[in-house]
C-alpha cells in the first residue's frame, strides 16, 4: 500500500480525524439475527424493549443476560435457567450470543498462543495471549489491516479492509477464555485466578480510528459483573491520533501507550506517516494535558530497535529530553522480523546501552523479551493469514522510503 499523499497544510489543532482508506462496515444480513456480544448496557436494554421485553423488567432483565453472557460465558439462551422458558424462547427468536469462529489456533515453544479468528464477511484477525508467572496478557485487534502503513510493521503492510465492530473486539477476550477453560463453572468452588489479567489493544489495527466500537467494547469488558478487568489492567496503544488522546481518558480510562518509536520528525514520518499529521511536538502537548496522567498512570512510550535507524545514543539522549516532564517508561521492542522486512533488530549490546541511557535518566526501560516469534505472533508481525507474505521485498522497501 502506498503511502497517503500528505494532507494539506493545517493548524494540528483542527486537524481532521479522518482515515486514509475507505472503512467498510460490516452490514447485517437482512432479517439476521442480532448478536447481543458487544452491546452496552443501555443498548442491551433497547434492543430488549424493542423485542417485547417490558420497560418495567428490562433492567432486571439486562443484568440477568449480562451475567449469564459474560460472568458464566454461556452461549445457548436454553441454558439460562433463571429466566422463564417463554421469554427464552423469545430471546432465541430475536437474538444470537456469537464469538469470532477460531480458524487456526497455533502454540509457541514458550506458550504464547495465537488466534486467527474469522468475523463476519469472512474476514480475519489475529489475537495472540501471552502467558507469564504473575499474568497473562490477551492482546487484541481492532481494525482488519490498518490505514497507518508504518514501515517496520507486518500489519502496516496490509490495506485496512474494516473496523471491528465491538461485538469482534469483546469476542477475542471470550475466545481466549473459552480456549483457556477460563470461565467458572456454576457449584464449583469459586477460583480468583485469572489467566486473561490484562488486555493490551496492540494487536492489528489502529484503536483511536476505531473509537466508538473500541470504547463500547472495553465497557463491557471492564464491567464489574461480567469479565470485570479492571480499567488498570487494560492499555491501550495507539500511534498517535491527536484529537482522540483526552477522549480515552474521559471516555475509557484505561492506560495508554504511544507508538513512538523515533526521535525526529524525519524519521517518524518514515516509521510512522501519522507523524506527518501530528508531529511529535504535536503529540506531546497532548500527552502533557492528558486528564489521567500521574506517577501512578504513566504513559508507556514503544520504542522499537531498529538497527541503524533510531538506535544511537544520540537518540536515548534526545528521546529522554522530549519526554522530560511526562510521568513515562520506555518500553523497548527488538524489532521481530517478518519476511520481506525492510529493517533488522538492533544488536542486543547497543539496546542495552540505549536502555541505560533511559534508565539513568530516571525512567523505567524495560526490554520486551520477544515471545511467540516461532508462530509469527511477537509485536509487529500479525497480519491476516490470506494476506501474509503477498508483498515482495522490493515493494515492501519502496514503502518504507527505503
Amino acid at each position: 500500500m502506498n503511502a497517503p499523499n500528505p494532507m494539506p497544510e493545517a493548524p494540528a489543532t483542527i486537524a481532521p480525524i479522518t482515515q486514509d482508506v475507505l472503512t467498510i462496515p460490516r452490514k447485517l444480513p437482512e432479517g439476521g439475527l442480532r448478536n447481543l456480544v458487544g452491546l452496552t448496557r443501555d443498548q442491551l436494554r433497547d434492543a430488549l424493549i424493542a423485542a417485547g421485553t417490558s420497560e418495567k423488567q428490562a433492567k432486571m432483565r439486562v443484568g440477568q443476560i449480562w451475567q449469564w453472557i459474560y460472568h458464566w460465558g454461556v452461549r445457548d439462551f436454553a441454558a439460562m435457567t433463571n429466566l422463564a422458558k417463554d421469554y427464552r424462547a423469545l430471546l432465541a427468536e430475536h437474538f444470537e450470543i456469537s464469538v469470532p469462529e477460531v480458524v487456526t489456533r497455533q502454540v509457541s515453544a514458550d506458550g504464547t498462543r495465537k488466534y486467527l479468528l474469522r468475523i463476519a464477511g469472512g474476514h480475519e484477525v489475529e489475537a495472540v495471549y501471552i502467558p507469564e508467572e504473575t499474568r497473562g496478557t490477551l492482546c487484541i485487534s481492532s481494525q482488519v489491516g490498518c490505514t497507518l502503513t508504518c514501515s517496520f510493521c507486518h500489519t502496516g503492510t496490509q490495506k485496512l479492509v474494516r473496523n471491528l465492530t465491538a461485538a469482534e473486539i469483546v469476542g477475542q477476550v471470550m475466545v481466549a477464555r473459552d480456549d483457556l477453560g477460563e470461565w467458572p463453572v456454576p457449584g464449583a468452588p469459586k477460583d480468583e485466578t485469572r489467566l486473561v489479567s490484562n488486555v493490551v489493544l496492540m494487536g492489528m489495527g489502529e484503536p483511536l480510528y476505531n473509537f466508538d466500537n473500541v470504547r463500547d467494547a472495553m465497557k463491557v469488558v471492564m464491567d464489574g459483573e461480567g469479565i470485570s478487568l479492571s480499567r488498570r489492567r487494560i492499555t491501550l496503544s495507539t500511534s498517535g491520533i491527536v484529537p482522540e488522546i483526552a477522549r480515552t481518558a474521559e471516555e475509557i480510562g484505561c492506560l495508554l501507550a504511544i507508538s513512538f518509536h523515533a526521535t525526529t520528525d524525519e524519521v517518524r514520518d518514515r516509521l510512522v506517516p501519522v507523524n506527518k499529521k501530528w508531529n511529535i511536538a504535536t503529540l506531546l502537548d497532548a500527552l502533557r494535558d492528558y486528564p489521567r496522567l500521574s506517577n501512578s498512570e504513566r504513559i508507556t512510550f514503544e520504542y522499537v530497535m531498529l538497527k541503524g535507524v533510531n538506535d544511537s545514543d544520540a537518540d536515548a539522549k534526545r528521546l529522554v529530553k522530549l519526554i522530560s516532564g511526562i510521568p513515562a517508561k520506555i518500553n523497548l521492542i527488538p524489532f521481530n522480523e517478518w519476511p520481506g522486512a525492510p529493517y533488522e533488530r538492533s544488536d542486543w549490546e547497543r539496546i542495552e546501552a540505549f536502555a541505560d541511557i533511559v534508565y539513568k535518566a530516571g525512567y523505567a526501560s524495560p526490554i520486551r523479551t520477544p515471545r511467540g516469534e516461532d508462530i509469527m505472533a511477537a509485536c509487529g508481525q500479525l497480519k491476516s493469514a490470506t494476506e501474509r507474505a503477498r508483498k515482495s521485498r522490493a515493494e515492501i522497501a519502496s514503502e518504507a522510503g527505503l
